[in-house]
């Protein structure tokens, strides 16, 4: 699943404000915190790979991404929790 994802947003940053903007249609509607922090991490996540990208956070040599072993779980699990919280409010 990681490697899947990582074939997606690392070459193509921007798709990851898809979710941010879907999480934060969502936590406007809902006012829930875990929404709120969905929409954050994802938001955070393609500026951060739009850095790694443009080899300002990254020199090049960024061939072995041990930090998206804790990023994907926490974006993962922060969606997960978001999206039951919005099915339970019934706000999707």
């Amino acid at each position: 699943m990681f490697k899947f994802l990582g074939e997606i947003f690392i070459p193509h940053p921007y798709l990851a404000l898809i979710p941010a903007l879907v999480f934060g249609f969502i936590y406007f509607k809902n006012k829930n915190k875990i929404i709120l922090w969905a929409t954050v991490a994802w938001v955070v996540y393609a500026i951060y790979e739009e850095l790694n990208l443009l080899k300002i956070t990254c020199s090049g040599e960024c061939n072995i991404r041990i930090d998206l072993f804790l990023i994907y779980p926490v974006l993962i699990v922060l969606s997960i929790l978001a999206i039951v919280k919005s099915f339970k409010n019934n706000n999707i």
